[in-house]
Formats: structure tokens, sequence, C-alpha cells
């Protein structure tokens, strides 16, 4: 896993994607540090390294990023980390659009 907290080139990302999943890598992403961390087999390992660092939950959010797409199509937000009922998100999507769009910003200030 790797902690992301200024720009990394796209060539180091897709090769980060290669090395588990192929064309696409499992992040969380602190909303509220803007930080990420990319390249575990699951979201909750994640998770779990930024807690650890000092993040709190309610700032975490699990995503996809597939590095072939372009930046406004690369993220999906699908995690079962994202299942937070006492947030108003009962689905593994991210749900409020301002979060959303928070995690894409993120997203595209660390890939080139």
């Amino acid at each position: 896993m790797k902690f992301i907290r200024e720009k990394i080139s796209h060539c180091e990302f897709m090769q980060i994607a290669h090395e588990r999943f192929g064309d696409m890598i499992k992040a969380v992403v602190d909303i509220r540090l803007e930080v990420m961390i990319v390249g575990g087999d699951l979201h909750s390992d994640e998770e779990a390294a930024l807690l650890e660092s000092g993040s709190n939950q309610i700032d975490l959010w699990g995503i996809n990023i597939y590095v072939d797409k372009s930046p406004d199509e690369r993220v999906e937000f699908d995690s079962v980390i994202n299942i937070r009922p006492a947030q108003n998100n009962r689905s593994r999507d991210v749900i409020d659009p301002l979060i959303r769009k928070k995690i894409v910003e993120i997203v595209n200030k660390f890939i080139e």
C-alpha cells in the first residue's frame, strides 16, 4: 500500500494497478486531510492504515480508480466501507454529491 500525499505520475499509478488488479486500483480517500492510500487488496486494509495514521472514520471513503479512463470517468464509488447508516449513506455507493465531488478533486489533484 502507498500513502499518497503529493502528485504521482500516471506511469507510477499504472504500475500500482498492474501489480494488483490490472486496470484498477482500490483506494481510500480522507476528504478532510486530503490524502489517500492506494494499492491494497481490500478497502478495509487501506482504511485501517489511514485510521492508524490519524484519520477519522467519518472522513474516509472507499473508491476504485480505473487508470485507463479519463479523469471524469475513472472514479467508481463502490466499497463496503461506504455503508454508513449513521451518516445517511446506506449503500456501497457514495450518495452525497458534495462528498463525491471532493473525492474526485482529491484524486485528480494527485494523478497527473
